[in-house]
């Protein structure tokens, strides 16, 4: 049996996660947790980059990124569907990785495989617990859904942010493996563009952003349904004046 996560990302597209949280996942690596990532769809109905070109990618990605395991649910790029089947083959790979805390996209999105995507992850994280569900595996309740909020404009504020500083190379080194998808772009996916400014300053500054939120220099931003807690009102350590 597969030793269990600590994490996994569970996102509509290769890429995806690398974008909304590789920082987090690069840290979470580092420092010892079993981290990975669950694409959805193979990307195949993207405008450039074949099925095979993104496998390899996605493949770079992971060792660069230090993950356990990436696995890809071969679920239909441009046409995600939350239904009993798509459910199925989610809570049946939830089941063999076993993650602690899933993360996925924000609830709304401009494409819609990513609002699908994250309404699928919260579902089969659910499902994945009940014992009589019709899937195989032993069932498997992870503690928490957590989702992505880098690059929305319509989210609400963050329910906290990872500080990512150390990790922001590995995040873009991440990112770079993803040529067919990256080079060359000033916008990709939900990062819009600024004038110019190539697709990797416009991801840095947005994680500057984020990061001065928490008084560091980068950082990538997350929302939970359940209040966060803390260890003590003493361990915050992001001052008000």
């Amino acid at each position: 049996m597969t030793e269990p996560l600590d994490l996994l990302a569970i996102m509509a597209h290769p890429d995806d996660a690398e974008l909304l949280c590789g920082g987090t996942l690069s840290k979470a690596a580092a420092s010892g947790d079993r981290v990975g990532i669950l694409d959805l769809t193979r990307g195949e109905a993207a405008s450039t980059g074949s099925i095979e070109t993104r496998e390899r990618e996605a493949a770079r990605s992971a060792e660069v990124m230090g993950l356990a395991v990436r696995r890809n649910a071969g679920l239909r790029d441009s046409g995600l569907i939350n239904d009993d089947a798509s459910r199925g083959v989610v809570v049946e790979l939830i089941r063999e990785l076993r993650p602690r805390v899933i993360v996925t996209h924000w609830r709304e999105g401009r494409h819609p495989d990513h609002r699908v995507a994250a309404q699928l992850a919260y579902d089969a994280s659910f499902l994945s617990a009940l014992k009589n569900y019709d899937a195989s595996g032993d069932a498997h309740r992870p503690d928490k859904v957590v989702h992505c909020l880098l690059f929305r404009e319509d989210a609400p504020p963050p329910s906290f942010v990872v500080d990512i500083t150390d990790h922001l190379e590995t995040k873009m080194a991440a990112l770079a493996c993803f040529e067919s998808q990256f080079s060359g772009k000033t916008a990709a996916g939900e990062v819009f563009g600024a004038g110019d400014r190539p697709l990797e300053d416009q991801i840095r500054v947005q994680c500057a952003h984020h990061g001065s939120r928490i008084r560091c220099a980068y950082g990538e931003p997350f929302w939970t349904r359940e209040t966060v807690a803390l260890e003590s009102l003493g361990s915050d350590r992001v001052s008000t004046f």
